[in-house]
Order: structure tokens, then sequence, then C-alpha cells
């Protein structure tokens, strides 16, 4: 069984037909599939989406690049909608200092928010960070340990060796597949296997040799393939260690 922990399924205007998604899927061998709800607006039916669907889970966060409205209030239908028995984890929480879609001091309040919710519902948590992998870690070392994954990571080797520490899990994604990520390839290789997981992001970040078009959960054989190629195992070995990975972290309902 093969997992996809990180994509955004629940986008209309990018996959129109979910269910036609999830049975080319299936096809590759990918069972499990995992929906983000980035913002309140879409926390509701992310998990009405995922409830429809047997092989659909979901996690739900306020993301960074859309905290600009942010509104503590609004945390308590996410409370709520976190305890349905579908959503797996409080996510995609973090910093984004590439985009400037929302004030830094803004982004970090709700992400100090968003961790003690799930701190309060004993939650893994799911981060986005994007040229802020410094401050988020110092974040997360200042508080008690919890389970952790950096979604498609992309940090520097100081970066995976501070999460790493942390006891972090870390989301492979396309890129892994890209002639020109060999830095990431090699990060990788120095990583426990043991915290790897695959992830699309679809419809973003296409592997080869899809890259061009949109990103698809079906797609995730072609990224499983790229991270054994880094490790220099095969693609069964590294579909069975990253699908533990997964259920350790998501949980045994996955």
């Amino acid at each position: 069984m093969l997992i996809d922990t990180h994509c955004h399924l629940n986008d209309p205007s990018a996959f129109p037909d979910a269910a036609a998604e999830i049975a080319a899927a299936k096809a590759k061998g990918v069972d499990r599939i995992i929906v983000v709800g980035v913002k309140p607006d879409e926390w509701a039916e992310t998990v009405r989406l995922a409830e429809s669907h047997e092989e659909l889970f979901c996690i739900l966060g306020w993301h960074p690049n859309y905290t600009a409205d942010y509104s503590p209030d609004r945390l308590r239908e996410l409370e709520t909608l976190l305890q349905r028995p579908k959503a797996l984890a409080l996510g995609e929480i973090g910093l984004d200092y590439h985009w400037d879609y929302s004030p830094p001091e803004v982004q970090r309040r709700a992400l100090l928010d968003q961790l003690g919710l799930a701190q309060k519902l004993e939650m893994p948590v799911v981060f986005h960070a994007r040229e802020a992998y410094s401050d988020l870690l110092d974040v997360l070392e200042a508080r008690p340990k919890r389970p952790y994954l950096l979604h498609c990571f992309a940090g520097s080797q100081q970066d995976a060796q501070r999460a790493a520490e942390l006891g972090c899990y870390f989301g492979v994604d396309g890129p892994v597949t890209y002639k020109k990520a060999e830095d990431l390839r090699q990060i990788l290789r120095r990583l426990p296997p043991d915290r790897l997981v695959v992830e699309t992001d679809a419809p973003y970040l296409t592997p080869v040799p899809y890259r061009g078009k949109p990103n698809r959960p079906a797609y995730i054989p072609e990224i499983v393939a790229g991270l054994a190629a880094a490790l220099g195992i095969s693609p069964e070995e590294c579909a069975s260690v990253t699908t533990i990975n997964a259920k350790r972290f998501f949980g045994s309902s996955l």
C-alpha cells in the first residue's frame, strides 16, 4: 500500500472529479490519500470530502499565507473539526517569508496559537516552511517535543540536522526526481530512513516524467522511485518503509 500524505484534492479547479482521481491513484497502488484544508473556508468541506470516501483522510490548519485575517476565535471551529475521526493532524501551519501575504508577526501568532491547540488535542502537527526554517525550528526547540512533520522539506543540511534532533518527520515530494536537486538527495541520504514519508502536494511539484503537468496522487510511485534511487534501495523497500512511517506518524486508523 502507498500513501500520499499531502495533497489538495479538495481544490475543485484542479480536481473537478475527486472520485476519478481516487480511482486513478488506486490503480497505481495508492490506497490512502491525505487531503489538506489550509484555511477556514476550506476546513468543513475538506472534512466532508474525506468522510465521503473510504480512501481519504484529512489534516486541517491555518496556513501562514492565509493568516492576514487571522482571528483566534476561528480556532474553536478548527478544534471541533479536528475531533472528527477522519482528521489525523493539525496542519499545514508554519512560517513563510518568501511571500508577503501575511506579516511575520501575524504568522507567528497563528503558529503559536495552533501549536497550543495541537498540544491540547494531543495531535501531530504538519508544517509549512519557506525561507523560514531557522525561525520555525527556534520555536519548536523551545517547546515540549511532539510528533512533527516538515511538509515538502527544502531546508539546508543544518536545518535537517536540527529537525532530526527534534524527532521530526520529513515529507518528500516531486523535487526528489529533479535533475538539479542533488543537494536535496544528499540531505535525504543523511536523514533517518524511519522519518521519511512521501507526498505529492498535488496539483503542485509534479515529479519527472510528468513535470510541466498538474500533479496527481497517482504519481506517488514516481516519487517513491526517486527517493529509492536517492537512498540506494529498491522501490519496493522504499514503499514499505515510507508507508510504515506514515502510519506511525498519522496513526493506525490510516
